[in-house]
């Protein structure tokens, strides 16, 4: 069910010239503002209070006076509408996914409640409490800075799972773990934090050519230690063209995150715990980050085309594999091209649960994480080792392997 409540005075803040630009430069722009909400206060539609947030345990908001349980619309009927992905053509935006503004994050609301001027910077919380009446006031208009984005896709694991499945994690890489961190970790400083990525559509075509060799006759030439074998094979030209639509690929839209340098962190991990449910995902409402951390999309479409181009051809690499078995000594690729005809941009934010753990060997720092998916516990991560324990390891590994082999030649 979704709930509608009164419509106080909006927020004073302009937030549309980055749609306005969009639909201005003819890129077809669908709105995903949650319309009820726009005053930016967020009231329980039976009793009227602020105090909202997520239950977990049914993915519903719950007021925290009354009660009462509501949930927003899926955000995909609006977005997607009834139409076949086959038929997606050109570039679709959703509202929040359009270009970001460079501003200061600032953002002035009009409390309904006593009519005082809060600020709030978007920068760092979508949310903050009027100082004069106590009403939780939140950012809900879509501000053109990444703050706000379509939907958002509400957590289902809870903290004490999340925490569990860190504890298994761990203890399953104790042995090899550095002691320093046997000794340290506390897995319940495990953070909730929505990350916001781009949920993208697409209808493209590739085609890939290249040569592959079947082995028609296998032969041995020479004697002794000159002995060597040969391979005839017959070479072919290959061509393939592939079709094929993708529902919902997730793509980072924060720079920070989408920059996996290991020698300094290992938040790559976050990529392997995908996938997210993203069918599931609702209409944005602030109120479902009560309790959670979030971080701000900081990229454009226009900067995430070339990793979506990228992953396109990586479907249609793989999709071509199973059509080139015949070549049994293998297929070289000479080229590939893929064309675009239609892609559907929606920012979401996704629900992870992280710990994280900063180790300093030799002078040289990294931070550790372990994430864990927060609607399926799905979980990966990285735990600082101990090398003398790897070292020692393989060396009585070594020795009992070389004594078997030994033993096994009738040596002893």
């Amino acid at each position: 069910m979704t709930a509608h409540g009164s419509a106080p005075e909006p927020p004073i803040a302009d937030t549309s010239t980055a749609q306005q630009r969009e639909a201005d430069a003819g890129t077809p722009v669908v709105d995903t503002a949650n319309a009820w909400l726009d005053d930016g206060v967020n009231r329980c539609a039976r009793c009227g209070s602020t105090e909202i947030q997520l239950r977990v345990s049914t993915g519903h908001l719950v007021c925290l006076f009354c009660r009462h349980e509501w949930t927003e619309a899926h955000i995909e009927p609006l977005v997607a509408g009834e139409g076949s992905l086959r038929d997606l053509t050109g570039t679709v935006i959703a509202s929040g996914a359009t270009d970001l503004v460079a501003d200061d994050g600032m953002l002035t609301m009009k409390c309904s409640g006593c009519g005082a001027e809060v600020v709030v910077n978007t920068a760092e919380a979508t949310s903050s409490r009027c100082h004069w009446c106590r009403h939780l006031l939140t950012v809900n208009e879509q501000v053109p800075n990444g703050a706000v984005p379509d939907a958002v896709l509400p957590f289902s694991v809870t903290r004490d799972q999340a925490v569990e499945h860190i504890k298994l994690f761990a203890q399953k890489r104790r042995t090899f773990a550095h002691r320093r961190f046997v000794k340290e970790f506390t897995p319940g400083n495990v953070v909730g934090v929505y990350l916001p990525y781009m949920v993208v559509d697409s209808n493209a075509s590739g085609d890939v050519h290249g040569v592959g060799e079947v082995e028609t006759r296998q032969y041995t030439r020479g004697t002794g230690d000159n002995k060597r074998t040969v391979y005839d094979a017959d070479v072919h030209r290959v061509e393939r063209h592939v079709d094929l639509t993708v529902d919902d690929l997730t793509l980072e839209s924060s720079t920070e995150r989408a920059h996996m340098n290991a020698f300094v962190n290992t938040n790559n991990v976050i990529n392997t715990i995908l996938p997210f449910d993203t069918k599931n995902a609702v209409q944005w409402n602030a109120s479902y980050l009560v309790g959670y951390t979030s971080e701000r999309r900081d990229a454009d479409v226009a900067a995430l085309v070339p990793e979506l181009e990228d992953q396109l051809l990586s479907i249609v690499r793989s999709q071509v594999q199973s059509s080139v078995k015949t070549y049994d000594r293998g297929v070289r690729w000479e080229g590939e091209r893929l064309e675009v005809h239609g892609t559907r941009w929606v920012s979401m934010y996704l629900p992870v649960w992280l710990y994280s753990y900063y180790h300093d060997e030799g002078g040289t720092p990294m931070v550790h994480y372990i994430a864990v998916n927060g609607r399926t516990g799905e979980t990966m991560g990285s735990v600082p080792v101990s090398q003398w324990r790897l070292v020692t390891a393989a060396l009585v590994t070594g020795t009992v392997l070389e004594s078997i082999v030994i033993a096994m030649l009738g040596l002893w």
